[in-house]
C-alpha cells in the first residue's frame, strides 16, 4: 500500500511501500459484470527526508495502519468462460479508518491528531475542526484475471482510493501561533508540528503563524498493486460432491455463482 499527499505529492516511491492484504468476495452477475467487496489492511508511510528538496527542511513523518471496507463492480473485458483469461475494470466505494502516529526525538510513538498540529479544535482556530478517522473514497481500479482450472483462478490488480480528506498524513495548510498551541496542546505538539530544529543545517526558528505547512487544496489519495487468488466455491462443492458419492455418500452442491 502506498499514498499520495503532501509528504509524497509525486510519483510512486518503492521505499514507501507497506504490507497489504485482504479478503474478496466475487459474485459474478453475467459473463461481463461481476459484484465484488471485501476488506483490506494495509500500512503507509512517509517522511520528508525523501520528499523534494525544498520541503526537506520540514522533517515531518508519518505512519498509519488503515483499514477499509469496499465494494463495487467490476467489468470484464472478455468472457472468461471461453477465453480463461480477461483485462477487467473497477469502480465503487470504500470506508476506511486511519490515525496517523510518528516517532518523537526518543523514539516514542506519538498518536498526531491529539496534537491539534494545525490549530485543529483550539479555541483561536474555531475554523479548524479536527478531522475525522474514519471516512470513505471512491474506488477504482484495473487488472488481470487468469482461469487456471474450474476451481482457480489469478490474477493481478491495481487499485486506487481517492479520499475527501487531507489529513492521512496530519499536513494540510499552515502553521498556527506557536505560543497558543503550546499553551493549550504542550510542548510535545510544538516539538511534532515542526521538526526542521533535528536536522544538520535546518531552521532552529518555528515557522510564523500563516506559513504554508501543507496544501489544501489537493487531498491525499492510497493505492495498492498486488496479486489475487480466487477460489470458486461451487467447483469446490461440485468436486466434494463426486467425491462422496463415489462413496455412496450424499451431499450438497455450492451455488454454482458464488465465488471470492
Amino acid at each position: 500500500m502506498n499514498y499520495q499527499g503532501d509528504l509524497n505529492p509525486s510519483s510512486f516511491k518503492f521505499s514507501h511501500s507497506g504490507l497489504t492484504l485482504g479478503l474478496i468476495y466475487r459474485k459474478p452477475l453475467n459473463r461481463w459484470f461481476t459484484f465484488r467487496g471485501g476488506i483490506t489492511v494495509g500500512k503507509i508511510m512517509a517522511a520528508d527526508k525523501w520528499n523534494r528538496d525544498y520541503l526537506q527542511m520540514r522533517n515531518l513523518s508519518f505512519t498509519t495502519t488503515l483499514q477499509e471496507i469496499h465494494t463495487g463492480l467490476e467489468v470484464n473485458v472478455l468472457d472468461i468462460s471461453t477465453q480463461r483469461f480477461t483485462p477487467y475494470l473497477y469502480g465503487g466505494v470504500a470506508v476506511f479508518h486511519f490515525n496517523p502516529w510518528t516517532d518523537d526525538k526518543t523514539g516514542t510513538k506519538i498518536y498526531l491528531k491529539p496534537l491539534s498540529t494545525e490549530g485543529q479544535g483550539l479555541s483561536a482556530y474555531p475554523e479548524r475542526k479536527p478531522y475525522q478517522l474514519t471516512q470513505f473514497s471512491l474506488s477504482f481500479g484495473a487488472g488481470l484475471k487468469f482461469a487456471i482450472s474450474d476451481a482457480l483462478q489469478i490474477g493481478i490488480e491495481l487499485n486506487q482510493r481517492k479520499t475527501f480528506t487531507d489529513y492521512l498524513d496530519d499536513v494540510s495548510s499552515s502553521f498556527v501561533d506557536v505560543d497558543i498551541l503550546r499553551q493549550e496542546r504542550g510542548d510535545k505538539a510544538v516539538e511534532l508540528s515542526y521538526r526542521g530544529d533535528e536536522i544538520p543545517n535546518g531552521q532552529l526558528q518555528y515557522p510564523g503563524h500563516g506559513d504554508q505547512r501543507g496544501t489544501p487544496s489537493e487531498m491525499d489519495w492510497y493505492y495498492f498493486f498486488g496479486f489475487t487468488s480466487e477460489i470458486k466455491l461451487h467447483a469446490i462443492g461440485s468436486l466434494f460432491s463426486n467425491t462422496t458419492n463415489k462413496k455412496g455418500v450424499n451431499s450438497q452442491r455450492c451455488p454454482r455463482n458464488v465465488s471470492y
